[in-house]
């Protein structure tokens, strides 16, 4: 049995489960993906659900009531979510279905404990589906088959991953979760990625049984939250990060990183061979807060860019080394092996026209074949004399493969880009010597 196999029982049927290698390894070309957090309890900047463990009797019975009746999110349209993913260069989505609170942002007749019974009273996981799907994107569900709607129902006190509250020990949340997930998979087109923020045993096997070409990530795979592995995992994995300090949505919460930080992470997941799953959170009136779609859109021009060095990569052999002045070079391969990126984290100014010269100590024993600066042609810039030179030269040595390069690309107004460069570095077909 391989690591991705599982051997349990539903309904009485043996059944040998687990996520298919080819689909893995398609989710190991996407990169980045949005995620969306967004239930009821949004309106007045409560964290998701996590409020409701040890809170009072009246703050859980107060919780039920008024949330659902005062979300009404009237400026809403999944299209502009779908629009700004694809714009940016998100290839998928995973949104928040059913968090831990147990409300259900889907039409479901399991519970009255769900959006068709807000005052909003519309099938918000529909329409971010349907929206994304048009786009071409992937889309994913996020489900938490910890509930406290019905532990509440149920009078067993609410607490988070305690062993009362699981399904495995709960024959009834684990039948009441089955019946919401068939919903989900049956009722919405196809699902492509199924997210479980808690134990997924008899969950996760029902999904492959419904269709074994939905990949399960978080119970299947590593999804760490807030950080990065320390070191290169050669399998499929995301890491799940904020642009602000909650996942829901905070009147208060800024976007505490830089588009700048933000590329940095997505570098260094993708040289370790992950995906960024990125959040957003959307506000009370269902619009994208202004602050995170710039950022979005600040890493969309880099990507548009950069494409080549974020898509369809896997790890090198030699993921990072350290320059002189104790800057990091992240390196990804594409796929067939003949290319390598150089990312530059240097943050000196590099100004357009400016040639400035990088040493890089690991590819010093490949077979090189050119090397240029990624997004631009190395001929041309503008409004310099045709005659200027500034065409990329490469040497090796003994300490690396120098490189002398000019900045052409212009992706902003400014002269001075403080994002990240790109080296691409061409390996020759025939592996001989290179210059």
């Amino acid at each position: 049995m391989n690591r991705n196999e599982v051997d349990v029982t539903i309904h009485g049927t043996p059944f040998t489960g687990g996520n298919s290698p080819e689909q893995e390894e398609e989710f190991r070309d996407l990169a980045f993906g949005m995620f969306i957090h967004w239930s009821c309890d949004s309106i007045l900047g409560s964290e998701i659900s996590h409020p409701l463990v040890g809170a009072s009797e009246r703050i859980v019975k107060q919780y039920h009531e008024f949330f659902p009746s005062h979300f009404y999110p009237r400026r809403f349209d999944p299209e502009e979510y779908a629009d700004l993913a694809d714009a940016v260069g998100m290839t998928y989505f995973c949104f928040t279905a059913k968090h831990h609170s147990g409300f259900c942002m889907f039409d479901t007749k399991t519970t009255r404990f769900n959006v068709m019974n807000s005052r909003y009273g519309r099938d918000v996981t529909r329409a971010f589906v349907e929206a994304f799907r048009r786009r071409g994107l992937r889309t994913g569900l996020y489900f938490s088959p910890l509930d406290f709607e019905w532990l509440y129902n149920n009078h067993i006190p609410i607490r988070f991953l305690h062993e009362s509250v699981v399904p495995a020990t709960n024959p009834g949340l684990m039948e009441y979760n089955r019946r919401q997930l068939r919903e989900l998979l049956a009722n919405y087109g196809k699902i492509d990625l199924v997210f479980f923020d808690g134990p997924p045993d008899g969950l996760k096997q029902e999904v492959w049984r419904f269709n074994r070409e939905i990949l399960v990530t978080r119970g299947e795979m590593p999804t760490p939250e807030q950080e990065v592995p320390e070191t290169v995992l050669d399998r499929a994995w995301e890491s799940c990060c904020t642009i602000g300090s909650q996942w829901n949505w905070h009147p208060r919460m800024l976007a505490d990183k830089t588009a700048r930080q933000l590329l940095e992470l997505l570098i260094e997941i993708r040289a370790k061979g992950g995906n960024l799953l990125l959040n957003v959170t959307p506000a009370p009136d269902g619009t994208i807060p202004r602050e995170q779609e710039s950022l979005l859109r600040e890493m969309g021009l880099w990507l548009f860019w950069n494409r080549p060095a974020i898509y369809k990569v896997r790890p090198w052999k030699t993921p990072c080394e350290t320059t002189d002045d104790g800057e990091k070079i992240w390196y990804t391969r594409a796929k067939d092996g003949r290319t390598l990126y150089a990312f530059l984290l240097d943050p000196r100014p590099y100004l357009r026209g400016q040639r400035r010269e990088f040493l890089l100590k690991a590819p010093l024993e490949e077979p090189i074949e050119s090397v240029e600066l990624l997004g631009q042609n190395g001929v041309i810039l503008e409004h310099a004399p045709e005659d200027a030179d500034v065409a990329t030269r490469w040497r090796k040595t003994e300490r690396g493969i120098l490189v002398s390069a000019v900045r052409c690309f212009r992706p902003c107004g400014s002269s001075t880009y403080d994002m990240p460069c790109v080296i691409r570095i061409r390996l020759r077909p025939d592996g001989g010597v290179s210059a």
